[in-house]
């Protein structure tokens, strides 16, 4: 398997230096920016597992780098901080990164979170055979590939984290929409009925999801 590549972006050489040898030591690729305006087309063009990324960057700031990541990538990143107020992690958090960790840290904490961010961000597999992979945008389900809108697989992510589990439609929406925007309840209910039968056709006589009236979905494929 190959190691999975980091792009670490921080404007502090020293800092960059050292996690760099603390990634690579821990068996990962490693690429580094020091400059936040570089950033988008980097990973527009050599696709990296995943980023740890400074929030206070020269030539833009890394919350505004999150943001228009996740315009079009569900690319996992860390965000490094020297500012520890509650409401900086929050807005780390709504603009899209899996994690925070305020300075100073140790390299071996942030190895230790690239590593538990990876774990969460890898394709996982149920007995049932259905491979979500948030890191591609793409999805599985007894071999068969599923073509899915990028909202479908957002609703199918959402709701195989919780196999087995009912999902009401709020905790739905927002697994679906980043942004905010206000949906209604038959907006959910389209999407699902369009997941359904895309699963059913990977999966004959079986139905899927399951519909709990007045409560929500659950994900009872197999």
């Amino acid at each position: 398997m190959k190691p999975a590549r980091i792009l670490l972006v921080e404007d502090e050489s020293k800092l960059a230096a050292l996690l760099g040898d603390y990634l690579r030591a821990a068996g990962f690729e490693v690429s580094t920016l020091d400059d936040g305006l570089a950033v988008i087309a980097t990973i527009r063009q050599h696709a990296p597992d995943l980023v740890l990324l400074d929030r206070m960057l020269p030539g833009r700031d890394g919350l505004e780098i999150c943001r228009e990541l996740r315009g079009f990538s569900q690319l996992p990143v860390i965000m490094l901080t020297a500012r520890v107020e509650e409401i900086d992690r929050l807005l780390g958090l709504e603009a899209g990164a899996d994690d925070y960790i305020c300075k100073p840290f140790s390299p071996r904490e942030v190895v230790a979170r690239v590593k538990a961010v990876l774990r969460r961000a890898l394709p996982t597999q149920l007995s049932t055979g259905l491979v979500v992979d948030m890191t591609t945008y793409a999805a599985s389900l007894n071999g068969m590939a599923l073509d899915l809108t990028p909202v479908e697989l957002r609703l199918l992510a959402a709701l195989h984290a919780r196999h087995g589990q009912v999902m009401s439609r709020d905790q739905l929406m927002d697994s679906l929409y980043r942004d905010h925007r206000v949906v209604t309840d038959r907006t959910v209910d389209s999407h699902v009925k369009n997941l359904r039968r895309k699963l059913q056709a990977a999966t004959p006589g079986e139905d899927p999801i399951r519909s709990i009236y007045g409560v929500g979905y659950c994900l009872e494929v197999g």
